[in-house]
């Protein structure tokens, strides 16, 4: 780990002292590493995909509903859905020793994958489990295996190469794998059983094929044979949120990939990702990215150059 953070430290830009954000980013996982060199208390943070955080140095103070506030050490982890809410405090943190964390974002679709998978050669056992499952987060206190996958997927991040993307993604799917053999294997397994026996995988296989097009939910209810009052309690009961903010986070995370890959203009981008117009594709994408896609893009380019 000190190799990886020597590499990192050689490329940092620093453009605040509080969770300064550099991103890396490849095909089916975005790594986020986040920098504080003051003290900070009630710090919000939150991401609208899955994540796995490690801490890296320094110490923060986790606070996540439904579970007690607890200490953040380097080699721990903690495994959060899609949309969870954190706040954090740094009470140690400054210039000298700074209080520094990765999140690893990682694609639903490449978890269902890597579940199906797994669960065809190892059938996923919850009988005979002694965890006790909070689908909501978990915090991973001492677990080697995950913490080494952890950093070779920081380090490969680093390099350059042909090969990455390709090693990145077997390395994603081994921690998975390692997450699923934790007391974190319910919280990566409950977006897939929301499915199980649902016609809501139906809608959003549709959705995110058809994410270029004028969808409306009147339209997705008559795909659902359903009623548009009856279809939008079930989406937002089935998923969390409602039929739109879906559609737009599925758009953001498209128009991100096309930030990440192309130089094309913003404008192309939000008609490209669905978006008919440029103002409403800026406010969603910082609504669910908390920056500018000129401020994702600068980022993205930063750790290119």
């Amino acid at each position: 780990m000190n190799t990886n953070l020597s590499n990192y430290n050689r490329n940092l830009k620093l453009n605040t002292s509080i969770e300064n954000r550099t991103i890396y980013s490849a095909d089916y996982a975005e790594l986020n590493v986040f920098e504080t060199r003051q003290v900070a208390e009630s710090v919000n943070l939150q991401f609208s995909f899955p994540i796995i955080a490690s801490m890296l140095t320094g110490k923060k103070i986790m606070h996540l509903e439904g579970m007690k506030s607890f200490d953040f050490f380097p080699g721990e982890s903690v495994v959060l859905p899609s949309d969870k809410k954190m706040v954090i405090d740094f009470p140690l943190a400054n210039s000298k020793n700074p209080t520094r964390c990765l999140a690893l974002g990682i694609d639903p679709d490449k978890i269902k994958e890597t579940v199906e998978i797994f669960n065809e050669n190892t059938r996923i056992d919850f009988e005979n489990d002694q965890h006790s499952f909070d689908a909501s987060a978990v915090h991973l206190a001492n677990n080697q295996q995950v913490k080494f996958v952890l950093d070779r997927i920081f380090s490969t991040f680093l390099e350059d190469g042909k090969a990455k993307d390709a090693l990145l993604d077997l390395m994603v799917k081994e921690l998975i794998i390692r997450l699923l053999q934790t007391k974190a294997k319910v919280m990566l397994l409950d977006n897939e059983t929301l499915f199980d026996n649902n016609r809501m995988a139906f809608i959003v296989k549709y959705m995110r094929e058809h994410l270029t097009e004028n969808i409306q939910v009147d339209k997705l209810a008559d795909k659902a044979c359903m009623s548009t009052s009856n279809f939008y309690r079930s989406f937002k009961n089935t998923l969390g949120e409602s039929p739109i903010d879906y559609l737009n986070g599925e758009r953001i995370k498209f128009a991100k990939k096309l930030i990440q890959r192309t130089n094309s203009k913003f404008a192309d981008i939000a008609y490209k990702s669905g978006f008919n117009n440029t103002s409403y594709f800026n406010r969603q994408f910082k609504r669910f990215e908390k920056i500018t896609p000129n401020q994702y893009r600068k980022l993205v380019n930063d750790n290119i150059s």
